[in-house]
């Protein structure tokens, strides 16, 4: 896709706020919008054997490739698109993924990369984005597409994190530690945040059984 292309689609404007009854979620936006602690955490342990072994056979970053899976699996849910925020429901066309980068000033800075279907055009952007975050110690904000926050917390392995009930953030958040490798095969515990009022335990359980199977087919991507 041409530069022009690209910056064209970013300009056009791909969030629009709806009407919740007029949606599936319009009972679970009633009862969770205003709960005091709306948020639900899932942690799964996932078998990320044949993930690590594509990383190592295309030459490609474990963390890049686990954030395109995430992606991946969450475009396949509708209600992944939804946003419940400052008492509003907002639908968006597309999906971001949020990196969390260790910047040259030994701070962190937060990076949205654009999903892509196309695993290439994913990698290009995330190793872009990442870097330009990193050396210029400034946010990258996505503010046109619904963003899916990551944090990788790669300093040890970790058998579960939940992430700050704060009400201000509410976009799902998948938090990890090092994976673990035991003979031959490599488990990752994975946490997954939502907000209730954008989908149920039925569809996180989905996206979660979703995301293994993208990452036991991602080798032949």
């Amino acid at each position: 896709m041409l530069e022009t292309e690209k910056e064209a689609r970013h300009c056009i404007k791909m969030k629009q706020e709806i009407d919740p009854k007029q949606t599936s979620r319009a009972l679970a936006f009633e009862l969770w919008m205003k709960s005091p602690m709306p948020m639900v955490t899932l942690v799964k342990t996932f078998d990320v054997t044949r993930l690590r072994r594509a990383s190592r056979r295309q030459g490609l970053k474990f963390n890049m490739l686990l954030c395109w899976c995430i992606g991946k699996a969450a475009s396949q849910i509708p209600e992944f698109y939804l946003l419940p925020k400052d008492g509003k429901l907002f639908k968006y066309d597309r999906l971001g993924i949020n990196v969390i980068v260790d910047n040259v000033q030994g701070g962190i800075s937060n990076c949205d990369v654009p999903y892509s279907d196309d695993l290439q055009q994913f990698a290009r952007d995330y190793d872009k984005l990442t870097k330009e975050s990193a050396t210029t110690c400034r946010d990258i904000n996505d503010d046109e597409a619904m963003i899916i926050g990551t944090s990788a917390v790669v300093g040890t392995e970790l058998d579960c994190i939940i992430n700050q009930y704060n009400g201000i953030y509410n976009n799902p958040f998948l938090v990890w530690g090092r994976y673990k490798r035991r003979w031959f095969r490599t488990t990752l515990t994975i946490s997954l945040q939502f907000h209730h009022s954008q989908f149920d335990g039925r569809q996180a359980a989905l996206f979660l059984e979703r995301l293994q199977q993208t990452m036991n087919t991602t080798d032949s991507c």
